[in-house]
C-alpha cells in the first residue's frame, strides 16, 4: 500500500500524518485497490485486508486503527484508552455519526474516509493532541474544523501551538455546485469574495472548500501561518485518490490518517 506522506508547516516529529493511494486501479471496480471503508457497498473481507496491510505497515496492531462511520455531521469524539479497549459492538455504536476525532493516545492511528471532501489533520505536537476532520461542504459549513479545535483544547491543546493539514480533495474547479449550496455558505457567514467564483461560460458556482476551512481555522485562533493546504485534487486524479464525482457514492475511499509515536 502506497502513503503520501503529509507535511506539516511546523515541528511535529513524532507526529506522523498520510493519506493512503488506491493503488493498482481496475478501471471496472470502483472500489480497487486500497478501500478501508466499511460502508459504501464494497466486499467486507476486501476492507478487513486492507486495513490489516495498513496496520502492518504502521506497526500497530489492528484495534489500534480507529475510524467513524461518517455522515456529514460536525460531531467530534475524543478516542480515551477505554475506547480503544473497548470490544468492536461497543466501540462501533460510539463511532457512529462521527466525522472528527480527537485523540492523546499514543500508537493509535485515528482517520478519516474521503472521496472529494476534505480531510484535516491537526496537532498541537507540544502537549501531545492529535485529531482528524472529515469536512464536506456540510461540514465546512457547520465549521466542524472549529468544534474540534475546540475539542483539542479542551484535552490539553493551545490554539497557537495547533499545526493543520489538508489532504488530497476537490479542487475549486472541480467543485461546481448549485445556488442552494453557495447560498448555506453565504448564509453561514462565510466571506465569498475568498471562497467562490462562477464559471463565465456556465454561471454556476465554484467552491473552494480547501480556503473556506482555512477560515474557520483562522477564525478558530490556528495561526494562518500553520495551516497547510493540499497539493493534489482528487476528481482530477482519479487513479491516485478516491472521487466519488468520477466514479460514484458506490466506490472506494482514500484514508487519512494520524498517528502519534510513543
Amino acid at each position: 500500500m502506497t502513503l503520501d506522506e503529509l507535511k506539516f508547516n511546523g515541528d511535529a516529529k513524532r507526529v506522523r500524518v498520510f493519506q493512503t493511494q488506491r493503488g493498482k486501479v481496475d478501471t471496472r471496480d470502483p472500489y480497487s485497490q486500497w478501500n478501508l471503508c466499511d460502508y459504501t457497498n464494497d466486499n467486507a473481507q476486501r476492507v478487513f485486508d486492507a486495513r490489516v496491510e495498513l496496520c502492518q505497515q504502521l506497526d500497530i496492531d489492528n484495534e489500534h486503527l480507529i475510524m467513524p462511520q461518517q455522515t456529514h455531521s460536525c460531531r467530534v469524539t475524543t478516542i480515551d484508552g477505554k475506547l480503544v479497549a473497548a470490544p468492536n459492538r461497543i466501540r462501533k455504536l460510539m463511532l457512529e455519526n462521527v466525522d472528527a476525532l480527537v485523540t492523546t493516545v499514543p500508537g493509535v492511528c485515528i482517520g478519516v474516509n474521503t472521496a472529494d471532501c476534505v480531510p484535516i489533520a491537526l496537532t498541537d505536537p507540544i502537549n501531545g493532541v492529535i485529531a482528524i476532520a472529515h469536512a464536506g461542504w456540510r461540514g465546512t459549513v457547520g465549521r466542524i474544523a472549529k468544534a474540534t479545535v475546540q475539542v483539542m483544547v479542551a484535552v490539553g491543546a493551545k490554539t497557537h501551538n495547533i499545526l493543520a493539514t489538508m489532504g488530497a480533495s476537490i479542487c475549486q474547479d472541480c467543485f461546481e455546485v448549485g445556488d442552494e449550496v453557495a447560498n448555506a455558505f453565504e448564509d453561514a457567514g462565510f466571506d465569498m469574495s475568498l471562497i467562490m467564483k462562477r464559471d463565465t461560460t456556465t454561471g454556476k458556482a465554484h467552491i473552494n472548500l480547501q480556503e473556506a476551512n482555512r477560515q474557520v481555522l483562522i477564525a478558530a485562533s490556528v495561526p494562518s501561518g500553520n495551516i497547510t493546504l493540499p497539493n493534489h485534487c482528487s476528481r482530477c486524479e482519479p487513479n491516485r485518490y478516491f472521487s466519488a464525482r468520477r466514479l460514484g457514492i458506490n466506490s472506494g475511499r482514500s484514508f487519512t490518517g494520524i498517528l502519534m509515536e510513543y
